[in-house]
């Protein structure tokens, strides 16, 4: 007998085809095989929004590889990834290949091991229709919002736009966040520190403490004025210990990776993209090649909301920490973790398929990306099951002259998990208190140095992707395994752009943003949008149907999509961002920039009537070295970005790496910038040597 296997990658054939071994033949779907056009709504609204899926542009040859293999086969196994999309691609596998969808061959595998395979070969089951139609449910209300809205959008900003179910609540998050940036007015507030020293004893460590107030509490300082009068009663003050309080802090290791904390944790600490992250996770479930043991799947299925751990897990985890750090490294029983009230629990949380596969073990197999986020993912899962980091911390009081200074620390007294991990935190401002010396009441303490600062309360911080991915899924809005993709979207239209780490909306992203909460509130309000979530949620477990849960959202929707269309009729909102320094030299009017069907171009604003059209250069604001010309951006077919002259062809001059304004100090010739960790400038004059290497710039 022959069996076919249907997955979605040919790197999960390659892995699974291994363990199977003969009498079964391994196949990639290369994702999905049907799906809604691109080309038109393709949704019967009227007849209960009856979806009209086409095999997808340019697979027609693999779905009839398929199709020959399926007939020549004794049995067909749908094992594609255990989600609501992998559950989909198998529905539609189904359909095309003529399979009862009620028959017993859809098979899922947590983790490509031969553990999770034979575990996955073993359990078969029918397709999921709850979770197949959780998945309709979804694309379609995605469709109609992206079909009906991104038109509109076009017509009253700009060509080329689209709206979104999620991407525009995320819009709306980072543009809120900047409104309160812009309205925070800053307070003045004074701070007053100090550097001590026992002024007996055998200890003379310097410990830092700071300004709280006086006997009956809490003291604001608001200006300079009031800090020097402190200052003043503070001279020649007698600075005395009144009280040191002494405990014990457990720290305890952070939960293991769940979808979500995987993409904040490698955004903070490795500064991966969501996408990158998830690329790089994809390719460690599906199984790289290791030396001498072929290809294995290194970590658990990726997309996951579940804190859930097997027992065979935790007991691999234990045996390891015992093994490697001793016994005392061990809790006194075994970590659960519990997930949120609405996780899924299908699967388990991501964590190493094998521990013994230590990180540098295996470093030599795995691409960069690989091993960073292997070796994040494994030191997080062995850190859930190690046991407390303690401290033994110390507080004290300093009294002088009336006035009260604080001072803490502490040491750690064993350090438990953070030998291997410690997470990361969104705001890297938290206190740093250090080891104080021995303290007691009515020790006298030495002022070494004391001082007022001056402070202004800051703004609320712009959203990285880590703490925007944080508050999307705290405000149930989408789901983990959509946030790269709804990042990518808003930044790859530039709605929001990066600077630095930040996310920041452009003029665009908050043009749209005020259009969409003037006229559809709902689709950006994100309580509305949580609970559209929630209700899609419902389809999956079975709880609602999917049909009434569209009609629900779309009757409202089609109703406030035609009163402002009626509303807006003739209204165009014109952007800042597209208006020009040009005259149009045919009729004197300005030159503004429009978006067309080949991308983004400088015409007249009195079009009609004038129809004065120009190619859009954007200048790097660099002299060209060979003529007077402009540094102008080019890209290749491919997108490489390299440099020319304004004045091409009469000038020549081109160049891959970047001409600045900067000139050479030596023979005052152009710099060129080469691109890297460290850029480097060097003079464009062969023979006049000239570079130099920016250490600090990213």
């Amino acid at each position: 007998m022959s069996t076919l296997v249907i997955v979605e990658s040919p790197a999960k054939a390659k892995t699974i085809k291994k363990y199977l071994g003969s009498g079964y033949d391994v196949i990639a779907s290369m994702g999905h095989v049907r799906d809604l056009p691109k080309s038109r709504l393709s949704v019967d609204i009227k007849h209960d929004f009856k979806p009209k899926y086409e095999i997808i542009k340019g697979k027609e040859k693999l779905v009839d590889e398929l199709l020959d293999k399926a007939k020549k086969s004794d049995a067909v196994l749908l094992a594609t990834d255990p989600d609501r999309e992998g559950e989909a691609i198998s529905w539609h596998l189904a359909y095309l290949l003529d399979l009862d969808t009620n028959a017993i061959n859809r098979v899922t595998f947590n983790e490509i091991t031969k553990t999770g395979i034979t575990t996955g070969m073993e359990n078969p089951r029918s397709i999921d229709l709850n979770l197949v139609n959780a998945q309709q449910a979804r694309r379609i209300l995605d469709r109609l919002v992206g079909y009906k809205l991104s038109p509109f959008l076009s017509q009253k900003i700009r060509r080329g736009l689209s709206a979104g179910r999620v991407q525009s609540v995320a819009v709306r998050i980072i543009v809120d966040r900047e409104n309160e940036i812009r309205a925070f007015q800053p307070q003045e507030y004074w701070t007053i520190d100090g550097k001590f020293t026992p002024a007996k004893g055998t200890s003379r460590r310097v410990f830092a403490g700071s300004f709280y107030g006086n006997q009956d509490g809490k003291l604001e300082i608001s200006s300079k004025e009031e800090s020097d009068q402190i200052l003043e009663k503070l001279k020649d003050a007698e600075y005395i210990v009144t009280k040191v309080k002494k405990g014990t802090r457990r720290k305890s290791p952070a939960s293991p990776f769940i979808t979500s904390t995987l993409q904040q944790e490698a955004s903070r600490r490795l500064g991966f993209t969501a996408r990158r992250t998830m690329k790089a996770a994809q390719e460690l479930y599906e199984g790289v090649e290791i030396s001498g043991q072929g290809a294995v799947g290194l970590i658990t299925y990726m997309r996951t909301d579940s804190l859930r751990l097997s027992e065979d897990a935790i007991n691999d985890a234990s045996k390891y920490i015992e093994q490697r750090w001793g016994k005392k490294y061990l809790p006194d029983k075994p970590r659960h973790y519990k997930a949120k009230a609405n996780a899924q629990d299908g699967h388990e949380a991501i964590r190493p398929t094998v521990v013994s596969l230590e990180p540098d073990k295996i470093k030599e197999n795995l691409s960069n990306d690989q091993y960073k986020l292997y070796k994040l993912i494994w030191e997080r899962f062995l850190a859930c099951q190690m046991s407390n980091c303690i401290q033994a911390t110390t507080q004290a009081e300093i009294s002088a002259n009336g006035y009260l200074f604080k001072a803490s620390g502490y040491t750690v007294t064993f350090d438990g998990f953070t030998v291997l991990y410690e997470e990361k935190k969104d705001d890297e401002s938290e206190e740093k208190s250090g080891i104080l010396p021995p303290l007691e009441v009515g020790m006298p303490i030495h002022c070494k140095e004391i001082g007022g600062n001056q402070h202004f309360t800051q703004p609320p911080a712009r959203y990285t992707e880590a703490s925007l991915i944080k508050a999307l899924e705290e405000n149930g809005i989408g789901r983990p395994s959509t946030y790269a993709a709804t990042i990518s979207t808003i930044t790859g239209r530039e709605y929001v752009v990066r600077d630095g780490k930040a996310l920041k909306p452009t003029e665009l992203g908050e043009v749209i943003t005020k259009l969409m909460c003037e006229r559809f509130p709902k689709i950006v309000n994100v309580k509305f949008t949580a609970q559209v979530e929630s209700e899609l949620d419902g389809v999956q477990g079975g709880k609602n149907d999917w049909v009434e849960t569209l009609h629900q959202f779309y009757g409202d929707f089609e109703q406030t999509l035609k009163k402002a269309k009626e509303d807006m009729q003739g209204v165009k909102i014109h952007l800042k961002e597209d208006e020009t320094d040009l005259i149009c030299e045919k009729c004197g009017r300005p030159m503004v920039i429009k978006t067309g069907r080949y991308g983004r171009f400088i015409a007249c604003s009195g079009y009609p009537e004038c129809k004065n059209v120009k190619k859009l250069v954007q200048e790097n604001g660099a002299d060209c070295p060979k003529c007077d010309g402009r540094v102008i951006v080019k890209k290749t077919k491919r997108g490489r970005v390299f440099y020319g002259c304004s004045n091409y062809p009469k000038c020549d001059f081109v160049s891959w790496d970047e001409p600045v304004k900067e000139k050479c100090p030596r023979c005052g010739k152009t710099l060129l910038k080469k691109k890297g960790k460290h850029p480097k400038y060097y003079c464009i004059t062969p023979d006049c040597g000239y570079e130099r290497i920016e250490e600090n710039e990213e």
